[in-house]
């Protein structure tokens, strides 16, 4: 995976590792390299320098998400050098139109070096001259690459505030200093009554501007540090054998992997759509054709601060983690490890601590800035709109049980299903059958266990089946529940123990199934039951219909956490189900059931549950607080903040892959697993919160109190069903991670 999307960016990070590999050997990251490495000028040959500079100044043309994709392979290489620093000189100078330096930076002919704000000891000051230049004073210091700059852009405090400067290094005492990266130097600058040019002072640019950029540009180093580390973690987890197995088949170390995954991908979503907001910025407001104002004109800066939480501190976890993973052997100084971990380290000091980008996320938030993750789809999509616009229209003039029966006969409950339960709908038109019914205000038929139901039926089930359940389904009139969990069946489903024995015309069926969703008002349930005890615990299990109200069904709530009855436990006491009741061929339910699963798994992470636990209720609740959070209680709203966008941009970038024609890859399992619990994290922020205040009943009509309390309760279930946390965990870690799977009882 990468931060790029499509198959020019996957083309050019395969581009840019080849390089990389060839012309950056291992015993070059432990030399002291002074001034430019030795493969600079192919470095600079490649064009990797000016991705992001427009052609009439030497670059490619291209944008920063290109820029980013190279910097990431390079980082995954930990190339030393100046490459970064230059870059982001460029990109600063970039911001402020000015044209003069940037030829020589994109052809690799100058080098540059960005005092970044927030990360600096000592001031520069400057007075302005009548001719407009600057005589500027003082000391800064560190300066990431600064010694090997040929061009230092340095922030100066002036009468009329703070202003930024390009200014030759030969007019500078630059001291190198020694760096915690040994593969990258710091320096500290000092300047006594130096004349800058007017040309060389760089109007409209602002420090939050750099802020921004350095952001964007740091945090996709970061990403190719982590990147390395899970990849190289995991396949020494492969190979290194402990206690006779390998490491990575342990349960501890599978999930620390999947764990550092997950914090990969969670920085590449979000470093990747602080870009978009950027990119956005630069130009005018799709929608409208006018400048971007408002909310929006902010949401650049609330998309970099969100980078800026999570893509140095993934760095740095996952670094930790990888040494862990390699042990010993991580620890000393030949392993290149601890190489990944101290540019983490010093990428984080220099972007500045979590907490304080931390605080001005949450600051955004309660401003009401976000991000709204729309798609931009082809010219071509607008004539499919169309169609759809005008059925949908159709529908949305009918009222009640016929608009829903109208939906499930078009095919817009579940698009992506055959016909004629669905559309046979592409990526594209699910995503514009979405948006038109968003827009015309019409609300799909509430399924509940039926969306699980409905896709393993007509992938599985008879004609007959299909005509007599599905129609009735997809319209919300036949409730169904899920007779799979028995009570020493959860997570290890295969285990399941209840009876199907064959009887003349069909089968009888006895056991118990527990934690069964709306049982007690569900008319009909399917059923997975071992029909035959031969073969593998897989092998030996039919998929069945059964009809709730058969002699021999027993329902029997099961009172929840919350006090409140949704589960059921269900017992079938010699309940008769017909042949043509069976899904799929008898032994073979275990498929059928698969199917189900991963159906169930989507719709369970695709939101709060049910709860009303989103950020939205929570950034609600402070506005009615009626008091100032503290800088912890401000860090504590901000993670949830960033994990619910971090989840929001990966659900974005597997609708894009989608459209692409692509398989989600990684973005779409680790979505599946921060939704589960995002909730939780939202719901216990509240509580936190509410402080004293939190001791009333978990009662919705109690007020703030009483509903986070509620919440608080109802979310601890949704790490457990549809697939518990740890099972997650396993999933990322053998089918994203190639990890080998935990071995058979017994063996």
């Amino acid at each position: 995976m990468a931060i790029g999307l499509s198959e020019e960016h996957e083309a050019l990070r395969d581009s840019v590792s080849g390089w990389a590999e060839r012309n950056i050997p291992a015993e070059l990251l432990r030399a002291e390299v002074e001034g430019r490495p030795p493969f600079w000028p192919g470095l600079a040959e490649q064009g990797l320098l000016g991705l992001h500079l427009p052609e009439d100044s030497g670059g490619s043309g291209y944008g920063l998400l290109e820029t980013a994709v190279a910097i990431e392979a390079l980082a995954e290489r930990v190339a030393p050098g100046p490459y970064v620093p230059t870059v982001l000189a460029s990109a600063v100078i970039h911001a402020s139109k000015r044209h003069e330096l940037l030829e020589g930076l994109a052809d690799g002919t100058l080098t540059g070096a960005v005092a970044l704000p927030g990360a600096l000891t000592g001031t520069l000051t400057g007075t302005r001259a009548d001719d407009g230049s600057l005589v500027v004073s003082g000391t800064v210091e560190p300066v990431l690459g600064g010694s090997q700059a040929d061009v230092l852009v340095l922030p100066v405090t002036t009468a009329e505030g703070e202003e930024w400067i390009a200014l030759d290094a030969s007019a500078a005492t630059v001291t190198h200093v020694r760096s915690l990266d040994l593969t990258r130097p710091v320096a500290k600058v000092e300047l006594a009554e130096v004349t800058v040019p007017a040309e060389r002072v760089l109007d409209g640019v602002e420090s939050a501007d750099v802020r921004q950029l350095a952001a964007i540009v740091l945090g996709a180093e970061a990403v190719g540090l982590a990147s390395w580390c899970v990849t190289a973690a995991a396949d020494y987890a492969k190979v290194r054998v402990q206690f006779g197995r390998p490491i990575g088949q342990f349960q501890g170390i599978k999930h620390k992997l999947s764990r550092m995954l997950v914090a990969l991908e969670q920085a590449r979503a979000t470093v990747w759509d602080a870009i978009r907001a950027a990119e956005r910025r630069s130009g005018p407001d799709p929608a409208t054709g006018e400048p971007v104002g408002g909310n929006a004109a902010q949401e650049p800066a609330f998309a970099a601060a969100i980078a800026g939480v999570m893509a140095p501190d993934a760095a740095v976890q996952c670094a930790k983690d990888a040494i862990q993973t390699f042990g010993g052997i991580g620890y000393t100084f030949e392993h290149d490890v601890h190489l990944y971990y101290r540019r983490a380290l010093t990428l984080r000091a220099l972007l500045g601590s979590a907490t304080g980008w931390a605080a001005e996320v949450t600051e955004l938030a309660l401003r009401g800035v976000s991000r709204s993750m729309e798609i931009d789809l082809p010219e071509d999509a607008e004539e499919l709109r169309e169609s759809i616009r005008a059925e949908i229209a159709e529908i949305a003039r009918l009222e009640g049980q016929e608009q829903k029966r109208a939906l499930a006969e078009r095919g817009f409950v579940m698009p992506h299903l055959p016909r004629p339960w669905g559309r046979d709908a592409r990526p594209l038109e699910q995503v514009l059958i979405a948006q038109e019914l968003k827009a015309a205000k019409v609300r799909l038929p509430a399924m509940i266990i039926g969306a699980w139901v409905v896709p393993s039926v007509a992938a599985y089930g008879t004609p007959e089946q299909q005509e007599r359940f599905l129609p009735r389904t997809l319209s919300g009139e036949l409730i169904w529940c899920q007779l799979f969990s028995e009570p020493g069946a959860g997570s290890d489903l295969a285990s399941l123990q209840m009876k199907a024995e064959r009887v003349e015309g069909g089968w009888k069926l006895n056991g118990q199934k527990i934690w069964t969703s709306v049982a007690h008002v569900a008319e009909w349930g399917i059923c997975i039951a071992r029909n035959s005890s031969e073969g593998s615990k897989h092998e030996g299990i039919t998929y069945f219909l059964v009809d709730m109200k058969a002699p021999g069904v027993t329902v029997r709530p099961l009172t929840e956490m919350t006090g409140e009855n949704l589960f059921n436990e269900v017992f079938l006491d010699d309940v008769f189900v017909p042949d043509d009741l069976v899904v799929g061929e008898v032994g073979a339910g275990w498929k059928v059931a698969r199917n189900t699963l991963s159906n169930e798994r989507v719709s369970l992470s695709s939101g709060s549950g049910g709860t009303g636990a989103s950020v939205t209720d929570l950034l609600g609740l402070i506005g009615r607080l009626g008091r100032e959070l503290t800088p912890a209680e401000a860090e504590h709203v901000a993670r949830v903040v960033c994990e619910g966008h971090s989840i929001n941009a990966l659900s974005l970038r597997v609708t894009l892959k989608q459209l692409a024609g692509s398989e989600p890859g990684a973005d779409a399992s680790v979505r599946k697993l921060l939704s589960t619990s995002h909730a939780q994290h939202v719901s216990e922020t509240a509580v936190d919160l509410l402080g004293p205040a939190a001791v009333v009943a978990a009662d919705m009509k109690l007020g703030d109190a009483g509903y986070w309390n509620r919440a608080v309760l109802a979310t601890r279930a949704m790490t457990i069903y549809g697939g518990t946390t740890e099972v997650q965990l396993n999933i990322i870690g053998e089918r994203m991670l190639g990890l080998p799977r935990d071995p058979e009882p017994g063996k």
